[in-house]
């Protein structure tokens, strides 16, 4: 979402500086993606990478079932729902790897992906070449089951670190609801403060 200066026009300049940070905080996560140029047809969604295997069907499925898990604890690892929410995952997921095998190619599913993510913006790894002011139709699966869809422009296209191929996009959010933004910096926040609390216990 792009900042307005016309919504701050009547609001204190303290508040605009807090809504800025609040804006920027920024973390790296994996998260489960997809993304497309908006100007390509929605089947185009994850077409430029390798093909759906059995390991990335299993991955995209129980990771949101894992993340409630963990987020829930023993709330819902007691809760009579468990063993629905498994029985779908498992279902779906066979279905999933059926579809491979029979139609190689056939299914576009959301990966793990290495991000660094804010209410601004995305980055991300990605062996696709995009350009400078390219804008993309990302989707982004918030832990447990919250789905941000927005349009994002690339701000930077750079070659990806540590020896692997591909590049590195960095991008702006443009169209994104003031709902997902609080989403994301919620998300932020819990994570920020996940591990601090896992580093304190470590020592």
């Amino acid at each position: 979402m792009t900042p307005s200066h016309d919504r701050f026009s009547a609001v204190p300049h303290a508040d605009i500086k807090n809504d800025e940070r609040r804006e920027w905080l920024r973390i790296e996560d994996r998260l489960l993606l997809e993304y497309r140029r908006a100007d390509e047809p929605a089947e185009a969604m994850n077409a430029h990478l390798p093909p759906a295997t059995e390991d990335t069907i299993a991955t995209a499925v129980s990771k949101p079932t894992l993340d409630l898990l963990v987020r829930a604890g023993e709330t819902f690892a007691g809760s009579p729902l468990l063993p629905w929410v498994s029985k779908i995952d498992w279902m779906l997921e066979t279905i999933l790897k059926s579809l491979v095998k029979s139609h190689p190619g056939s299914v576009a599913i959301a990966r793990l992906t290495d991000v660094d993510i804010s209410a601004g913006g995305l980055g991300f790894d990605t062996p696709r070449h995009f350009e400078s002011d390219d804008l993309l139709v990302v989707k982004v699966i918030l832990p447990p089951f919250s789905m941000i869809e927005a349009t994002a422009r690339i701000i930077r296209v750079d070659p990806a670190q540590k020896g692997a191929s591909g590049f590195h996009v960095a991008t702006q959010f443009v169209e994104l609801g003031g709902d997902d933004q609080e989403l994301i910096i919620r998300h932020i926040l819990q994570v920020q403060a996940e591990r601090l609390r896992a580093r304190k216990s470590a020592h």
